[in-house]
């Protein structure tokens, strides 16, 4: 075992416990107010719900064209294949508006993308209830997958903002369960909805997305936090240390019983503790509601417009394409997405017909199955892989390895594959219920775990770069599954 001084060189190598076994809050929280790791859990679990709304809604818009294929197709002669390329447009808009606005949050702070994204939202779902052509078909779903690309790296980012690293699996599992409930129960609704009426299922979405636009105009608020300025070094006044102890009552409850800080290194005889520096002077009072909801906040080295700043930033990301983490998590994701393409192609192609002649409500409902496989698999690779991955550091003396999550996987990787087996066998040969039905949850449980994972195991590996990194996650995720929208439909 190497000692502490070397693991810290390795990525995603933390000590996680401490020498009483009690968990090390990473990253540090401050003394300020207007860090979000100090605000109190209503506060948190309002910011985290209203994030989590919009990933559940955007994932739900998504995926709701499906619901309105039969009429497209009867009534406007808008074929299977012109939707499938409209399908691939989507994850276009989703992937790569990730990227050309992941330099948004870091510049002018997080809660303008939210906004922006729900304008996109906006004009893609008045432009889907308004389709007359083909290419309305194809081109509104532009801007509906832009609308989604604030859940690709943003969410995380905001989430990994409010809570501590070791905390990560949990929160991450929220964010794919809310992810999975939008992707099959979006569907579902828009199933029944489009059996009256396919024009409200555009319509619907864009109530939704007004009335959400609102909400998160007065109810969001920023969470960009500059705690590089709270972190300074300092020697200890003579005979005893200084010790960084909440006073005052705003603090969570996991930094107010937080352990008294230890010693970060000897120089010259003494002992060096963490404490504010004096550039953190002045920035510890809470700030005002309006503040806390400005449309913008500013980075702290913003020069003009920041417009060199945006593309400099904007090349620097792409680096992230590289990263051994970046890849993986991103072709995980992306497996996940093309084989959500899949069994959503094979069900809008086939089960239309003979022998199923299943409607829009019908092929609905089989998101159910696959909704419940999610649920149990973000469980699994959330909540149980938190306790997994403190159980490992126990056992390593307090040292945490990203990697130690992937062990998880490996029920996946049985799981999912059978499953995909079990749909794809059971639509060729028509077999109706339980076949099909256990493979979709089977499926739906490889969603849930393996997304959540690989995403964790990201975020473990480079924690100070959770925007950058699930960037390239969201380029690699949707170009595989456009490509893969093509294959399936052939």
């Amino acid at each position: 075992m190497a000692s502490e001084p070397d693991t810290q060189e390795l990525a995603g190598t933390i000590r996680l416990l401490n020498e009483n076994e009690n968990i090390q809050l990473l990253p540090e929280p401050t003394t300020s107010p207007n860090d979000p790791l100090n605000w109190s859990p209503a506060r948190k679990y309002w910011h985290a719900s209203l994030v989590l709304f919009i990933t559940g809604f955007t994932a739900a818009t998504s995926n709701d064209a499906g619901a309105a294929g039969d009429a497209l197709d009867t009534n406007l002669d808008i074929s299977y294949g012109v939707q499938n390329t409209a399908a691939g447009v989507l994850f276009i808009g989703i992937g790569y508006w990730t990227l050309l606005a992941s330099p948004m949050p870091t510049l002018y702070g997080r809660r303008i993308q939210y906004l922006i994204c729900l304008l996109w939202s906006l004009v893609g779902s008045i432009w889907f209830a308004n389709i007359k052509t083909k290419e309305d078909a194809i081109w509104c779903q532009l801007f509906v997958g832009a609308s989604e690309s604030c859940a690709e790296a943003l969410v995380q980012a905001s989430l990994s903002d409010l809570y501590f690293q070791h905390q990560r699996g949990t929160v991450l599992g929220a964010y794919v369960l809310a992810t999975s409930i939008g992707t099959f129960l979006g569907p579902l609704v828009a199933g029944y909805i489009a059996a009256d009426n396919w024009h409200w299922v555009g319509w619907t979405t864009a109530i939704i997305t007004g009335v959400t636009l609102v909400v998160f105009f007065f109810g969001l608020e920023e969470t960009a936090f500059d705690r590089t300025v709270f972190v300074g070094r300092q020697p200890a006044p003579a005979g005893r240390g200084v010790v960084i102890e909440p006073s005052v009552s705003y603090l969570a409850p996991e930094v107010q019983s937080a352990p008294q800080l230890k010693p970060e290194a000897v120089e010259n005889g003494e002992k060096m503790y963490h404490s504010p520096p004096a550039s953190a002077q002045g920035l510890d009072q809470p700030k005002t509601y309006w503040k806390r909801i400005a449309l913008i906040t500013p980075a702290p080295n913003l020069i003009g417009a920041g417009l060199k700043q945006y593309l400099q930033r904007l090349i620097s990301t792409m680096r992230v394409f590289y990263f051994p983490a970046v890849i993986f998590a991103g072709l995980q994701w992306g497996a996940q997405d093309a084989w959500l393409t899949f069994y959503l192609t094979v069900e809008e192609d086939n089960w239309y017909d003979a022998p199923w002649y299943y409607g829009n409500d019908a092929v609905a409902i089989m998101n159910v199955p696959t909704l419940i496989g999610a649920t149990i698999g973000c469980v699994y690779g959330g909540w149980f892989s938190d306790r997994f991955v403190r159980w490992v550091a126990k056992r390593r003396g307090g040292i945490s390895e990203a990697e130690d999550r992937l062990w998880l996987l490996f029920p996946s990787a049985i799981i999912n594959p059978i499953g995909l087996m079990m749909f794809g066998i059971g639509s060729g040969k028509g077999f109706s219920w339980p076949v099909p039905y256990v493979g979709l949850a089977f499926i739906g449980f490889g969603w849930g775990c393996a997304g959540d994972l690989s995403m964790a195991y990201l975020m473990d590996a480079y924690p100070d770069m959770v925007l950058e990194g699930m960037v390239g996650v969201a380029v690699y995720n949707n170009s595989l599954a456009c490509v893969f929208t093509f294959c399936a439909s052939k």
